[in-house]
């Protein structure tokens, strides 16, 4: 049976009290400012972090699957927009609020998650080393993929026209500090790696302050109070089917293309997910300066608890199948490279899946 905490972990709950604490005491003038610049460099550290991680052996182990890898940045970067773009069209005008439907936009040209689609593949006995590979490559290039999508989706209109001209700030936030991390990687990787809850906890502690310091400029602008409880209503109705259809293409997508059981579980994990820990930085930088940003990043928000709640069971399902059929034909070491939802590592302990 599945826990409550698998469900809804302490961090679920973290982000609901930042949003609490941030309608209630929202951040204002010079506070505000010394808290956007300390999240600025607190994402330069994660990135940083990140990019001293990710060992040079899990990338080589995973290049070998590259249908499994085009697969998964096809669903993440053409797949998603589509979906978007459809949800668009043929939601009625005027049925959900403006800035929303940004955000649904937005969330559809996201890179994928790392860790918690890592995890999730080691519980369900994927591969887990394509997974690696797949999703750290996703979130490179959504540097730059994720800014030209937007612009693409919101027709140049609601900071989308500005989302081109935003690349070159994200990979100077972004980009630059997660190679720097990479190239460091042979003198700091052995502490970084040993040093696991110090990158979860620049991680969470990240997202946690932009999304404070988001919500607090909605709330100071008002925007909360024009916002209707049918508008999230429909949001939920909204992700909740954009997390469906991505389940179920990636799954039928994956069986087509005759992939072997445990590279269909990576490209499910890894083709379904959405990043919340790149997503905020990124929208921080794509609507900087837009009083709408805390409602911009409601949808990756209530994306990312659906995703965690959904694949838990899920990845469950997949591991029981593979017991009951009594056997498991996974080529040796092909997927065992990393059992850690952290790292690229084994791990000595289990932690929940988190979210990159």
């Amino acid at each position: 049976m599945l826990r409550l905490p698998a469900l809804l972990d302490r961090y679920a709950l973290a982000l609901v009290a930042t949003v609490i604490v941030a309608i209630a005491f929202p951040c204002r003038g010079e506070a505000a400012t010394a808290l956007d610049a300390v999240s600025a460099i607190a994402i330069a550290l994660l990135f940083f972090l990140h990019g001293a991680r990710l060992s040079r052996d899990a990338i080589i182990a995973g290049l070998i699957h590259w249908r499994l890898h085009l697969l998964v940045l096809a669903c993440t970067y053409v797949m998603f927009p589509l979906l978007g773009m459809g949800i668009e069209w043929l939601l009625p005008g005027g049925l959900l609020a403006a800035d929303l439907m940004i955000g649904v936009l937005f969330l559809c040209a996201l890179p994928s998650t790392v860790q918690s689609s890592i995890a999730f593949t080691s519980i369900a006995r994927g591969n887990v080393a394509a997974a690696v590979c797949s999703a750290s490559l996703s979130n490179l290039l959504g540097v730059f993929l994720a800014p030209a999508l937007v612009a693409l989706l919101l027709h140049a209109e609601n900071s989308g026209g500005t989302a081109l001209g935003s690349i070159g700030r994200i990979v100077m936030q972004l980009f630059v500090p997660f190679v720097a991390g990479h190239l460091a990687r042979p003198l700091i990787g052995r502490l970084v790696d040993r040093s696991g809850r110090l990158l979860a906890y620049t991680d969470r502690g990240t997202v946690l302050l932009v999304v404070y310091t988001a919500f607090s400029a909605s709330v100071v602008d008002g925007l909360w109070a024009q916002l209707p409880l049918a508008s999230l209503l429909i949001l939920l109705g909204i992700v909740t089917l954009l997390l469906g259809l991505a389940l179920g293409f990636t799954t039928l997508l994956s069986r087509l293309l005759g992939l072997s059981r445990e590279d269909e579980i990576a490209v499910v994990f890894c083709g379904s997910k959405k990043s919340l820990a790149s997503g905020v930085p990124i929208a921080k930088i794509l609507f900087a300066g837009n009083p709408a940003l805390g409602m911009i990043v409601v949808p990756v928000l209530l994306y990312h608890q659906l995703q965690l709640m959904v694949c838990a069971v899920l990845a469950q399902r997949y591991a029981s199948r593979l017991s009951q059929g009594g056997s498991d034909t996974r080529p040796l070491g092909a997927h065992r490279t990393a059992t850690h939802p952290d790292s690229d590592r084994p791990a000595g302990r289990r932690t929940r899946p988190s979210d990159r």
